[in-house]
């Protein structure tokens, strides 16, 4: 792994964004995982004057499933890196009239559909359990911050509401939108659960900027969700999303980090650390050292 020194700053680009123009000073950088390798090699490099590693959540050329998305590698490499806050674009559905395709939203709930037997979604087990906090999953300051680049960016943004997961990767069945809907789920997609999840047991704020590319399939004035529909939505939302994104690394400088998410662990784990089995204990080292007196 080639040394990445100074990267507090991690941005996941979601479908259809695989990149960051504006970045300078760009180094490729490959980091191993005891979870394996992640999704890609990052691309680290200078944002607004704050170096940041940028890495596409499927892989470039969009390689890899929903399901198949390395999140515990992905996070875990963020660790590794310095990384302090992780800014998450992803491509979403909308379950509400209010959400227009172009539209942003910046979620601060989630509400997990995926399977639980095929997706990993914490770094413990194996001798050491710990249960964090999750009932507010996404980081007030981070949303503060993505909020006022939408503003810079001239684009239509909604604070708040619930992004439903879902396993895909096909898309709902129009059964499945409706009972959706019936919840009170605002938005949909396949893949931030997992990653706020084990942002929070990393001790990593984590944010999502949605970018709403379809009606789902229940609107009787939309046709049911294409690939065609998503990926032309997703062109002409990519480009305000790298502003957003650039605009919200620029006001994080001024933004001090006074949440509670780098300390989540602080309470959380059960397992006293007499007991932490050596193998685990070093595997979980990048997450859990600081607790291990």
């Amino acid at each position: 792994m080639s040394t990445a020194a100074g990267v507090r700053v991690g941005i996941i680009g979601g479908s259809g964004l695989y990149q960051m123009p504006e970045l300078t000073a760009i180094e490729e950088v490959k980091v191993d995982t005891p979870f394996g390798p992640p999704s890609d090699a990052f691309i680290v490099g200078t944002l607004e004057g704050e170096r940041v590693a940028f890495l596409p959540r499927h892989g470039r050329g969009h390689r890899l499933t929903p399901t198949e998305v390395p999140f515990r590698a992905n996070i875990y490499a963020m660790k590794l890196l310095g990384v302090e806050s992780i800014l998450s674009a992803s491509a979403v559905g909308s379950l509400q009239e209010q959400y227009a395709p172009l539209d942003m939203v910046i979620p601060d709930q989630f509400f997990d559909r995926t399977r639980g037997r095929v997706r990993e979604s914490t770094f413990f087990g194996e001798g050491i359990v710990a249960h964090v906090s999750f009932a507010h999953p996404v980081c007030g300051r981070l949303g503060d911050v993505l909020q006022e680049a939408c503003g810079v960016a001239d684009v239509k943004v909604h604070r708040g509401g619930t992004y439903l997961c879902m396993e895909g990767p096909a898309f709902s069945t129009v059964a499945e939108s409706n009972v959706y809907r019936s919840w009170g789920m605002d938005i949909i997609g396949m893949t931030n659960l997992q990653e706020a999840k084990l942002a929070r047991e990393a001790e990593i704020c984590y944010a999502t900027l949605a970018l709403v590319t379809d009606y789902d399939c229940w609107h009787p004035g939309h046709d049911a969700v294409s690939v065609e529909t998503v990926v032309e939505y997703l062109n002409k939302n990519v480009r305000n999303a790298q502003i957003i994104l650039r605009e919200a690394v620029k006001g994080m400088q001024s933004s001090e980090r006074s949440c509670k998410c780098g300390s989540a662990l602080k309470h959380a784990i059960f397992t006293a650390p007499n007991l932490w089995p050596e193998p685990t204990k070093k595997k979980l080292e990048a997450i859990i050292k600081k607790y291990a007196s």
